[in-house]
């Protein structure tokens, strides 16, 4: 059995500002080696509960966060950017399930840490009328290649967004956000606690075939973007294809994979 584990770093144990995940800032350094034991630990849980290999891909940035010297040993790592599926690097039909660790709610949340959906331009984005974060856009490319996603960690209302869209799969709640930069976090052992025990469930829930349905949109699939900014919008209709209204921008793809690269061209594009 093959799991991919999906990081970011908004929703790893214990961060509850930009400071803390952002590579120029002293505080950084601690939270890449929270984020290198959050991954460890759903690593490990996997493994206990039988899986034969996992692949992790570091999502956050420029995709250099995870320490690969603190790495569990058994654990592949796919490290850099741009990587052709970004943030789902690795994903592939051989994938059995996939972790989502250290998420966050999408832009606009209430009581969540970090709220954002891929970059400070984006504001929402539909697939088919369906409004998701990052967690949807990666799962929607999970389901690409049948795979599901039965994990997510981060703090509470990133979980409930993620479970609300993908169905009853396990999760780990690091911490109960109060705000945008508050929340009570738990001990990094706790946590990682958390994160094992659901890790293996996730892994046993797997075996038995007791998990939600991969994420499959219906083709062509519709996708909206909403800017920030109306001048955002201006740059990202550039791309042929594109239809401009006011801050949104939106466009047909023939399958996911084309949607996916289309929406990071676009918000790449906005700045």
């Amino acid at each position: 059995m093959k799991i991919l584990i999906a990081a970011d770093m908004e929703g790893i144990t214990g961060v509850v500002n930009w400071d803390q995940v952002n590579p120029s800032h002293a505080e950084y350094a601690r939270f890449r080696r929270l984020m290198t034991a959050d991954v460890n630990a759903a690593a490990l849980g996997a493994f206990e509960a039988g899986a034969d290999e996992v692949l992790s891909v570091d999502g956050h940035a420029e995709g250099c966060n995870i320490l690969v010297e603190e790495l569990d040993a058994r654990v592949r790592l796919i490290s850099g950017s741009p990587a052709p599926l970004s943030m789902m690097q690795g994903v592939d039909e051989t994938v059995d399930g996939v972790f989502f660790v250290g998420y966050h709610a999408r832009a606009g949340t209430q009581n969540a840490i970090l709220d954002h959906t891929w970059s400070g331009a984006v504001a929402n984005v539909w697939i088919n009328s369906i409004l998701v974060g990052e967690f949807g856009l990666n799962a929607a490319v999970a389901g690409h290649f049948g795979v599901p996603v039965i994990l997510v960690t981060g703090d509470q209302t990133a979980c409930a967004q993620t479970t609300m869209l993908l169905g009853d799969l396990e999760s780990a709640v690091v911490k109960q956000a109060v705000g945008r930069f508050a929340a009570e976090c738990l001990s990094p052992q706790l946590a990682q606690q958390e994160i094992f025990t659901a890790a293996m469930r996730a892994v046993s829930r797997l075996e038995l075939g007791d998990i939600p349905d991969p994420f499959i949109v219906d083709l062509p699939a519709q996708m909206r973007i909403e800017f920030v900014a109306s001048d955002m919008a201006e740059r990202a209709a550039l791309i042929p294809g594109l239809r401009r209204d006011g801050t949104r921008v939106s466009y047909q793809a023939e399958e996911m994979l084309s949607a996916y690269a289309t929406f990071r061209a676009a918000v790449d594009l906005a700045g």
